[in-house]
């Protein structure tokens, strides 16, 4: 692996509603590393590519199959058949209770005609155009929730780990990277599951920074918030917590998310973003929702090295 990757995160979801098959393709066009694709499944065990285990954040299923919804009144992936699945029209995130699109400058919401689609459609775009291009883009499938597909009876990982292995995705050489926020499900994956492939522990807690150690005997990277890494700032310049430096000396990759042009939170521009986790703090990938501008700031460094 490259010293600096890049991760297109939901593909090219700063500029068209993420997950959709035409944001990966966006995304393949500005030469990622590698293409994310989050999965929980369907009724009839099909891996769908969709950020969450719900449906009513960026889909119409509300008004399609509004008797649909559990008690919690929400909507969710796993009640619906692909085929169900597959009427459904996806727009931008937006708030299911106002409605109201999460990232206002963005593609605009309910236009155009995007649809949800398999892991295994999506694996074809990829390998696809990797054939027709001479490219080798790789693929960053996340087990989503796994102990939510179990309690519905539903072992997501081993659908997962099986057309990942039809694919061609056994061993950490084939251009694929397996994430999961749940330890004890990543853990399985390479302890009892035997996987080979290249396993990244996502962190989100404060608390799980201090189980670095423990991550290092089954993962070869982890994936944190990327607030993890920046202690604070003094004037211009930042300080940085010992999280990289640390993942590092255990053989670690470290690979934040996710890196936002359009929502910046204390950095005063993107590329103050950049500069500070890829350069002075030594990250070594990024999700993002802008995979062209991260493309273009690694190029351009390299080029002054």
């Amino acid at each position: 692996m490259k010293s600096k990757i890049v991760i297109a995160h939901r593909g090219a979801s700063g500029y068209l509603p993420e997950h959709t098959i035409e944001a990966k393709a966006m995304a393949y066009a500005m030469n990622p590393d590698f293409i994310e694709q989050d999965l929980a499944l369907s009724k009839d065990n099909v891996p769908i590519v969709i950020h969450d285990i719900y449906l009513d954040d960026v889909t119409d299923v509300a008004t399609k199959f509004a008797d649909r919804k559990r008690e919690d009144n929400r909507f969710y992936v796993i009640d619906f058949t692909f085929k169900e699945l597959k009427t459904l029209q996806v727009t931008e995130r937006f708030n299911p209770k106002t409605g109201k699109q999460v990232y206002k400058n963005r593609f605009p919401i309910w236009k155009g005609n995007f649809k949800l689609h398999s892991l295994q459609e999506e694996i074809d775009l990829i390998q696809g155009l990797n054939a027709s291009t001479g490219k080798n883009i790789g693929i960053y499938p996340e087990i989503k929730e796994p102990e939510f597909h179990k309690k519905e009876g539903k072992d997501l990982t081993k659908v997962v780990l099986k057309i990942l292995a039809d694919f061609g995705y056994k061993t950490k050489k084939d251009n694929c990277i397996l994430q999961c926020f749940d330890a004890k499900e990543l853990e399985k994956i390479r302890k009892e599951l035997k996987s080979d492939l290249f396993l990244v522990q996502l962190i989100e807690f404060p608390e799980e920074v201090k189980k670095l150690p423990h991550f290092a005997t089954y993962a070869n990277g982890v994936g944190p918030w990327y607030k993890q890494i920046l202690s604070k700032k003094n004037g211009n310049n930042w300080q940085l917590t010992s999280l990289v430096t640390n993942a590092h000396k255990l053989g670690l990759k470290v690979h934040p998310y996710t890196f936002r042009a359009d929502s910046l939170d204390e950095f005063s521009s993107f590329e103050e973003m950049m500069q500070t986790l890829f350069i002075d703090a030594n990250i070594d990938g990024a999700f993002t929702d802008f995979p062209d501008k991260v493309v273009s700031f690694l190029k351009e460094k390299k080029r002054h090295k």
